[in-house]
Order: structure tokens, then sequence, then C-alpha cells
């Protein structure tokens, strides 16, 4: 049987005796989106921190295709194909677009070559990695004046310069407009498909979450309080009681966790 791409095995985190994650357990397979979210403090960020190798945890294991990768640092899962994007856009915002890939490029193949003169060889790759998030036209325009969902593509073709295994995404459609937030996750879904990439991620935004999300995972006080496919999560009586007094939450028309 062939493992999981990530497998999350009852890690726990705690801050001067504050338990921020207990005993968290869930796995992503090659090709799935897995949103997993919760209200704020319940959790999710200090796991994506554990995973990402940012924070170590105090007990359990972090495993990617089966391997224990625990306490591995960033840079490491980096390039062992793991990538992440972050809330608030990480890019360079004084270089061009197609220089920040560059910089993404030179960092997985270990070199400190000069960008002037990796941008002759790399040219070819920098296009069609910006073509494939819809962002060729604008390899020459500063980051600095890119708009905010334009400035996420970026992140997100950095991201998928070294054809992660594993894409870790942390809030990624946060401050965009509803249809740049449904273009992003297609696009995000669309790739995990064809080169089955494991995509987890966090979202506030339940119509992207149920909208793109294969299976969803929630928190609560830092515990796993329901799993299950976006239907099953919406219709959990625990998840309508601790976010919404009971209510149904709504398929479509906002509200946030």
């Amino acid at each position: 049987m062939t493992a999981p791409v990530l497998a999350v095995e009852e890690i726990g985190k705690s801050f001067k005796g504050f338990r921020a994650v207990e005993r968290a357990s869930f796995t992503v397979d090659a090709g799935e989106l897995l949103a997993l979210i919760g209200p704020n403090g319940a959790g999710k960020t200090t796991t994506f921190n554990m995973i990402n190798g940012q924070l170590l945890p105090d007990h359990g294991h972090v495993r990617l295709g089966g391997e224990d990768v625990t306490g591995w640092p960033p840079r490491a899962l980096w390039r062992a194909g793991v990538a992440r994007t972050f809330q608030i856009t990480q890019t360079f915002a004084s270089m061009s677009v197609a220089e920040n890939l560059l910089v993404a490029i030179l960092s997985r193949q270990k070199s400190a070559g000069l960008l002037a003169a990796a941008g002759n060889a790399h040219a070819d790759e920098v296009q069609t990695r910006l073509a494939e998030v819809g962002m060729a036209h604008a390899a020459d325009t500063l980051c600095s004046v890119l708009a905010y969902g334009d400035l996420k593509r970026v992140e997100l073709a950095i991201a998928l310069v070294d054809d992660p295994r594993l894409l870790l995404m942390d809030e990624p459609t946060a401050g965009m407009a509803a249809r740049e937030r449904g273009a992003l996750m297609r696009l995000v879904a669309e790739r995990a498909r064809q080169r089955r990439t494991a995509v987890l991620f966090t979202e506030h935004d339940m119509d992207v979450v149920f909208g793109h999300a294969d299976r969803v995972v929630v928190m609560n006080r830092g515990r796993l309080i329901a799993e299950g496919t976006p239907e099953e999560v919406r219709a959990s009586p625990i998840v309508r009681e601790i976010y919404l007094g009971g209510e149904a939450i709504s398929a479509v028309g906002g509200g946030g966790i």
C-alpha cells in the first residue's frame, strides 16, 4: 500500500503550559486537497509550522511519503519536495516577477550565481512557470506595483518551481476579491490533479473550502473535532454548534470560520 504524501501522527505543541495543538493526526494523499479549518486560535498555524519545520513538535511525528521528517528545517523540506505559500505574500518587492522566480530556481539548485547570468540560462523555465499561473505577461514588472491577486499568483509560481510533492497554503485567498479567490483555487486544484500534488490549506472563506476541498479537517482549541467531505462537515452537529450556534453552514454566500 502506498504511503500518503503527508502523514501527521499525534503531533502536539505547548507554549508555557498552554496546549496550542494536542495529538493531531491526519493524512493527505497525492492529488488531494485537504482543508484545515477552525476559528482564530484553534491551532492551525501552529500545526502548519510544525509540518513545515518552523516549530519542533513536543511529541508525535510528521512523515513525508513514509519518511520521518519531524523537525527538519524548512530549507531541507523545500529540497525534499515541500513548498509553502503564506497568508501575507512573501515576494521581493524591489525585484521583477521574473527575478523572484529566478531566486527560487537558484535556491532549488543550491546555486549562488548572479541573477543576470542565471536569467539567460533559465529564461524559458521562468516563462513556462509564469504561464502556468497566468502571469507570463508580467515577467518584467516589479512585484511592488502588482495587484494583490497577481502577487498571490506569483507566490504560487514560486512555490511550484520545485514541482513539490506537498504544497502548504496558509489562507491562500486572504485579501483577494471573490472572483480572484475562485480562479486561484481552480488553478491549484487543476495543478494538484495533473501533477499529483498533495495540497493542505487553511482558509476562512467557506465558499473556497466547500467549493474546492476534497476533505475537510476541523480544529477547535488545539484538537481535531471533525473530519470528512465538505458535505459531511457542513452537516456535522458539533461543527454547527461550535461555529454557528447550531445553525447550518451555508454552502454559498460567505460565512467565515
